[in-house]
C-alpha cells in the first residue's frame, strides 16, 4: 500500500489486527495496535472490540478487561457488541459476578440486550453449573420475546450432561425440536459424552446412531468421544477401528484421537501397544502432542522403567516439544520412588533452567524421594524452598512429611507436623491421622496411638480399614495379641469389613504368640481362621510355610489349631508331615 503511495487507514490497521486475533497471536495484535497509535491513526470502538474478543478467545480475562477499561477511558460510546465481547471473556472464565455486574451496567446504559447477550450468560452459568440461574435467565429471555438459538439450547444441554442429568438434557432436545431448532453435531456429541461419563456407553452409541440417521456427518470431536467410550469399556480394538473409519471418511485426526487409546493401553498394562500407537500416529501424519508424550512417560514410570521414560524426553525435544512441569514431575516421582534422590534433584534443576515454575506436585515429588531415603533434613530444606517460592503447604505436602517421620518412628517430629497443620488451619484427614498412628506404632508408643483413635472420634473422623490394620500391626509388634483382636472386633462393630491384608496381619500376630500363650489366643485364632475360610480367602505358599512353623511349635501333633488354619492354606498345600511321608515312600 505504501509502495503505491496509499497510507493505511483505521480500517486497514483494524483488519490486520483482526487477522492477528484469528491466528491467536495476541502479541502481534497488540504490536499492531501500538504501531497504529504511533502513526496517529485513531482506533475505533471496533478496534478495541477485536482486541477484547481476541483475549477472550485465549481466556486471558485480565487483558480483555484491561482493553475494555482503555476503551471506556477513551470516552467512546460502548455498544452491545463490545459488552458481548467482554461478557464472553468473563463467562468463559467462570467469573459470573463480574459478568452480572456488566449485564446490569448494560441495562443502566439503556443498551438493548440481544439473543447473543443472553446466550453468552447462559454459557457462563452452564460452565459454573449453576442450574437455577441458567433456567431463570432462559425464562427471562423468552419473556423478552427473544427466540433462543441452538447455542442457547446447547448451553442447557451442556449443563445437564456435565451434571449427569441426562433425562433433563433429553427434555431440552425435545424442547428444541418443538421450537423448530434442529439438533446439530455439537448437541449430539454433548449427549454422547454425557452418557459416556455416566458409564452408559450403550446409550451413547444409540445417540450416535440417531445422529447418523439425522444425516449429520460426525466430526473429529464426535469421533474422539466415541474412541473414549470404547476405551472406557475396554474395547480397544473397536477404538482403533474408529481411527480407520475416520481415515476412510476423510476426517483428520487430532493428537487426542491417538492419545486416548494410548492412555487406555497404558492403564491396561500394555506398554508395547501404547508405544506402537506412537509410531502409528507419526505414520498417519499426526504429530504427537506434549500430552501424548506425558501419557507414555507416565506409563513407563509406573512400570518402573524410569530410564526409558527419561529417554522419551529426548524424543520430545527432538520433535520440537519442550517438556512441561508435568513431564518433569512424573520423572522426578519415578526416580524418587527408586530412591535415586540425586537424579530427582537434577531434573528439578532442569525444570527451573527451562524457565518452568514448580508447583505443589513438583515439590511433593522431591519430598517423597527425600522421605523414602530417610533424608528428612533435605525434606525440610525442600519445604523451605517451597515457601520462598510462595507456595503454602497443603494436606498433600503435610501427609508426605508425616509419612517420612513415621517411617523413622519419630513420634515427636510427626506430632510437630500435626500441630503445624492445625496452625495453618488445615484439618488432618483420616490419611494424616493414620500416618501419625503408624509413627506411634513404629516407635512402640501404643498408648499414644490409642489416644489418637479417640481424638479422631472426637473430631468426627472415622478410622478406616487402613487405620485399623495399622493399629493391629502395632499391637502385634508390641506383642499384645489380645489388644490386636479387640481392635479387630471394634472395627467390625464400626461396620467395616476386614480384607485379606487385615486378616493375614491379625492371624500372623496371633499365631506368633500361640506357642507361649496358647490358652489366651486359641479362641481368637479359631475365630479369625473360620472367618477367612468362610470368605474363601487363602494365603500364599510362603505365608503357609511360616505359619506351619508357628503351628508346629504350638502343637506337637496336628490338632485343632492346625486343622482350622489349614483351611486357609493354598489348595496345593502339602503339610510337613505329608512331605516327610512322601519322602519316606519315595526312599
Amino acid at each position: 500500500m505504501r509502495g503505491l503511495g496509499i497510507e493505511p487507514t483505521t480500517y486497514a490497521f483494524t483488519s490486520l489486527l483482526h487477522a492477528y486475533t484469528i491466528a491467536r497471536d495476541m502479541k502481534g495484535a497488540v504490536a499492531c495496535f501500538n504501531q497504529m497509535v504511533e502513526e496517529h491513526v485513531e482506533p475505533t470502538v471496533a478496534t478495541y472490540c477485536i482486541l477484547i474478543s481476541g483475549f477472550a478467545k485465549i481466556r486471558d480475562t485480565e487483558c480483555a478487561e484491561y482493553w475494555f477499561q482503555e476503551l471506556k477511558n477513551k470516552g467512546l460510546r460502548l455498544n452491545v457488541i463490545v459488552y458481548n465481547a467482554i461478557l464472553h471473556a468473563h463467562c468463559k472464565a467462570g467469573s459470573m459476578n463480574r459478568a452480572e455486574a456488566l449485564l446490569a451496567e448494560m441495562e443502566n446504559e439503556g443498551i438493548s440486550l440481544r439473543v447473543e447477550t443472553f446466550e453468552t450468560m447462559l454459557d457462563g452459568y452452564a460452565t459454573t453449573r449453576d442450574e437455577t440461574k441458567c433456567l431463570d435467565l432462559f425464562q427471562k429471555m423468552k419473556e423478552a420475546a427473544l427466540k433462543p438459538t441452538m447455542y442457547g439450547y446447547g448451553s442447557l444441554i451442556n449443563l445437564y450432561t456435565k451434571t449427569g442429568k441426562m433425562t433433563k438434557a433429553l427434555e431440552i432436545t425435545t424442547m428444541m425440536e418443538a421450537a423448530g431448532v434442529p439438533q446439530n453435531k455439537l448437541t449430539y456429541t454433548m449427549l454422547i459424552k454425557g452418557y459416556v461419563q455416566k458409564d452408559d456407553c450403550a446409550s451413547g452409541f444409540a445417540v450416535f446412531e440417531d445422529m447418523l440417521k439425522a444425516g449429520l456427518k460426525p466430526d473429529v470431536i464426535t469421533y474422539n468421544v466415541l474412541i473414549a467410550a470404547f476405551c472406557k469399556t475396554k474395547q480397544l480394538e473397536r477404538a482403533i477401528g474408529i481411527l480407520r473409519r475416520m481415515h476412510k471418511e476423510g476426517v483428520n485426526y487430532t493428537p487426542e484421537s491417538f492419545t486416548i487409546i494410548m492412555d487406555a493401553f497404558v492403564k491396561a498394562d500394555q506398554l508395547n501397544m501404547a508405544t506402537k500407537m506412537l509410531d502409528d500416529m507419526r505414520k498417519a501424519g499426526c504429530p504427537p502432542s506434549r500430552v501424548t508424550y506425558n501419557v507414555l512417560i507416565g506409563g513407563l514410570v509406573q512400570k518402573g522403567q524410569v530410564d526409558k521414560a527419561s529417554a522419551m524426553i529426548d524424543q520430545m525435544v527432538l520433535a520440537g516439544i519442550p517438556p512441561d512441569e508435568r513431564t518433569y514431575t512424573v520423572i522426578m516421582e519415578g526416580y524418587a520412588h527408586k530412591g535415586e534422590v540425586g537424579t530427582a534433584f537434577e531434573y528439578f534443576k532442569k525444570l527451573k533452567q527451562d524457565g518452568l515454575k514448580a508447583d505443589t506436585l513438583t515439590y511433593g515429588a522431591l519430598l517423597k524421594g527425600c522421605c523414602k531415603a530417610g533424608r528428612m533434613q533435605s525434606a525440610l530444606a525442600v519445604t523451605k524452598e517451597m515457601a520462598s517460592a510462595g507456595l503454602s503447604r497443603n494436606i498433600y505436602i503435610y501427609s508426605i512429611l508425616l509419612d517420612g517421620w513415621a517411617q523413622r518412628g519419630d513420634v515427636w517430629e510427626a506430632s510437630d507436623v500435626m500441630q503445624q497443620m492445625r496452625d495453618d488451619d488445615i484439618m488432618p484427614d483420616v490419611h494424616a491421622y493414620t500416618t501419625f498412628i503408624n509413627a506411634c506404632c513404629k516407635s512402640g508408643n501404643m498408648e499414644k496411638a490409642r489416644e489418637t483413635i479417640e481424638e479422631m472420634e472426637k473430631v468426627g473422623i472415622k478410622p478406616n480399614l487402613l487405620t485399623y490394620t495399622t493399629m493391629i500391626k502395632g499391637w502385634a509388634s508390641a506383642s499384645f495379641p489380645e489388644q490386636a483382636f479387640e481392635c479387630f472386633e471394634q472395627m467390625k462393630r464400626e461396620g467395616l469389613e476386614p480384607d485379606y491384608v487385615l486378616y493375614s496381619c491379625l492371624l500372623h500376630c496371633l499365631l506368633s504368640r500361640a506357642s507361649v500363650a496358647k490358652d489366651t489366643v486359641k479362641s481368637y485364632i479359631l475365630t479369625v481362621a473360620e472367618e477367612m475360610s468362610s470368605k474363601g480367602l487363602c494365603v500364599d505358599l510362603d505365608t503357609a510355610v511360616r505359619w506351619e512353623k508357628f503351628l508346629h511349635r504350638a502343637e506337637l501333633y496336628p490338632g485343632e489349631l492346625t486343622k482350622a488354619v489349614g483351611k486357609v492354606f493354598p489348595p496345593a498345600w502339602i503339610s510337613k508331615s505329608q512331605r516327610k511321608e512322601s519322602a519316606l515312600q519315595a526312599a
